[in-house]
């Protein structure tokens, strides 16, 4: 917990800890307020109080005095094991990032002339991504004078639409943009 600073003092010590990316617990002697509104080992509520009357509080049992949260008037301060909090806190935000599941939008290209075999092959790709909690993004490229056959294209995709109504919803319906004409689905 080093920071360089000069050649001279090649090394001067931090004031907090970071924990996440961006938050700096502070303890101790590293809260720079005069009162506290202070939070004992038990839980119980203190009240405002002087710093130093705290930090002797922490003292007597052992434990550390840790600025949970900062307000206006009085930085709220609670009496525990520092280390056991980090710990804890490190282990939630673990847990948090666990638990987070990204949606991604998976396309899947199409033409007016693709096969019958290998749009159930693309249909089938596109079930597994919507089983999996993907959004799926169904595209078909016009090319040259493909762009007159619009109506087909759109039989096309209400089609796919169709067959993935019970487990999907159209957020999209078929639309042209340029010379690409789109479909979004995304599951239930």
């Amino acid at each position: 917990m080093f920071k360089y600073t000069s050649r001279r003092n090649k090394f001067k010590k931090k004031e907090g800890f970071k924990i996440g990316k961006k938050e700096k617990t502070l303890i101790n002697n590293s809260i720079r307020a005069d009162k506290v509104l202070l939070i004992d080992h038990e839980g119980n509520k203190r009240g405002i109080m002087d710093k130093n009357a705290a930090m002797a509080i922490a003292q007597q049992n052992n434990l550390d005095l840790v600025q949970i949260a900062v307000t206006e008037d009085h930085p709220i301060c609670k009496i525990l094991d520092f280390g056991k909090y980090l710990y804890q806190k490190q282990k939630k935000l673990k847990k948090n990032k666990k638990n987070q599941h990204i949606i991604h939008v998976k396309e899947i290209r199409l033409r007016l002339n693709t096969g019958e075999h290998d749009l159930i092959t693309k249909l089938n790709k596109a079930k597994k991504f919507l089983q999996e909690g993907n959004k799926i993004k169904f595209s078909i490229m016009f090319r040259g004078r493909e762009i007159t056959r619009k109506d087909s294209a759109v039989e096309i995709l209400e089609q796919v639409a169709q067959s993935f109504s019970e487990i999907s919803i159209i957020d999209k319906k078929p639309s042209l943009e340029g010379r690409k004409m789109f479909l979004i689905l995304s599951p239930n």
